[in-house]
């Protein structure tokens, strides 16, 4: 049998693993999600979720792919046979997530070409919805390929796949540059940002505390499932990425360390943000809540409307924004890609070559959906499923499964021998009890918000295949389990 591979460095793992976390999702969801909670004193329930689920998780999936060896059907199996599927599901999930991740980041790729004459101009709302993705009516309506996104998307993937087919070693060279890269792009956008006219109303808008909002849960749900999706929890990328560790790692150090990283750069990126909105506001002569946005709202309309007002150097600031998107992205894509590819070899015990083109060339292909002129609409149906429903459920399992299987007070003396620094008993009762509480109540109120109305008001075909999909990935996910390894 073949000796696993291995990081070249610690430092290669930490970098490796900050960039799997560092995602869009920092730059583009924190901040709204912030300034949306409580602004200021959404820092609270964010932090405490941070200590609660995010750290004591992180620990967890350490734990089972440096204790197992292996990917996350692997390592499930190791604990219960019966169990392999959960490992399946959450590699399916981040599968799908990651063939219209990478459209977005094509988003940002052609966008990175468009920055150059400015091609927004004064509107870059109607050049986003109308002239780039020239959204469709309907998701039932495809409307055809967009061919610039397309040819945006292949390029994306064959970068995926140039950087992880030679194997972890070269993906901790790779993250060398593109970790650091976007903390230092960031920077700059804040020191530009922070010198325009009000600059100073955008940052206390961000920030400024508003107590009564603690008394809401929703807020306290809200922080968790931030911490939850922005760690890149339950995806299987953590206990792969942890299956290539030599024998003795500090586990628990690391978790504190990658954790703290991913949450100082989403406060950081508010910044970089809110400044920008509030000159935005300044210059039309509106209030900043008219022009605060999420997601594609904040990266493809706010922004480059800002941009475009700045005094001087519009190419070369509009340029940096869309490379920090896409430096930002390419991180968290390739490791979702990973996770699957080691999955597929740890299974079938492929080569390292042939499991990388089997798991992009599919990828490739459904993620044509995405580029199409409804791909926007599907991307929004199907990201609600996969992040409200799957990963929660994924990470609910998993901790059943290491909480009360195999025992939590077992997974944490494992964690511990091979750590410098130990975790105390407040990790069982975070595994146990409190974390899986936490996501059994954002299942069921997220439940219960889709049976009183559908979502994004799709026609219920759309919705009903969305659910079709996610469903599927379970029967998949069975499938797989049930196959014979080599």
């Amino acid at each position: 049998m073949a000796e696993r591979e291995r990081w070249s460095s610690r430092v290669a793992f930490v970098m490796a693993t900050v960039g799997s976390a560092v995602g869009l999702g920092n730059l583009w969801r924190f901040p709204y999600i912030c300034y949306k909670n409580g602004g200021g004193a959404f820092l609270i329930p964010y932090f405490v979720a941070l200590f609660t689920a995010g750290i004591p998780l992180m620990i967890l999936e350490f734990s089972l792919g440096h204790k197992f060896q292996g990917s996350a059907p692997h390592s499930f199996s190791c604990i219960r046979k019966k169990w392999e599927w959960l490992g399946w599901w959450a590699l399916l999930i981040g599968f799908v997530i990651t063939t219209y991740y990478n459209v977005v980041i094509a988003w940002s790729v052609d966008y990175l070409f468009y920055s150059i004459p400015v091609s927004w101009g004064d509107n870059a709302k109607d050049f986003f919805f109308k002239k780039f993705l020239q959204v469709s009516s309907s998701p039932l309506q495809l409307g055809g390929i967009r061919i610039p996104i397309l040819l945006a998307a292949l390029g994306v993937w064959l970068s995926i796949y140039l950087i992880i087919y030679k194997g972890v070693e070269r993906v901790g060279k790779v993250v060398l540059f593109t970790v650091p890269l976007p903390v230092i792009l960031l920077i700059i956008l804040i020191i530009r940002g922070m010198t325009l006219p009000g600059a100073i109303e955008g940052v206390k808008f961000y920030l400024t505390p508003d107590f009564s909002k603690l008394a809401d849960p929703k807020v306290w749900l809200a922080a968790y499932a931030q911490i939850f999706f922005s760690l890149s929890l339950a995806f299987g990328i953590l206990i792969a990425y942890s299956s290539y560790l030599p024998s003795h790692h500090d586990i628990n150090n690391s978790a504190f360390i990658i954790s703290l990283t991913n949450c100082g750069t989403s406060f950081l990126a508010g910044f970089a943000v809110f400044p920008v909105l509030g000159y935005l506001a300044h210059v039309k002569g509106v209030p900043i809540e008219k022009v605060v946005a999420s997601g594609p709202g904040l990266a493809f309309i706010a922004y480059p409307t800002a941009l475009k007002l700045l005094p001087f150097a519009i190419q070369f600031f509009s340029f940096l924004f869309f490379l920090l998107l896409i430096s930002l992205g390419i991180d968290s894509a390739f490791s979702l890609v990973e996770a699957v590819v080691t999955g597929v070899m740890d299974k079938w015990k492929l080569n390292r070559h042939l499991s990388t083109t089997l798991v992009c060339i599919p990828g490739i292909i459904i993620g044509i959906l995405f580029t199409t002129r409804a791909g926007l609409l599907w991307l929004d149906i199907i990201d609600d499923l996969m992040t409200s429903f799957g990963l929660t459920s994924v990470g609910l399992l998993q901790c059943i499964l290491v909480g009360y299987i195999y025992g939590a007070e077992e997974m944490r003396k494992y964690a511990n021998s091979v750590s410098d620094f130990p975790i105390g008993k407040w990790w069982n009762f975070c595994v146990r009890i409190l974390t899986p509480i936490i996501l059994a109540i954002s299942i069921i109120l997220v439940l219960q918000d889709r049976i009183k109305s559908p979502y994004g008001g799709y026609p219920y075909p759309a919705l009903f295949c969305g659910w079709g999909i996610f469903f599927s990935l379970i029967v998949i996910a069975l499938w797989l389990a049930s196959r014979r390894g080599r």
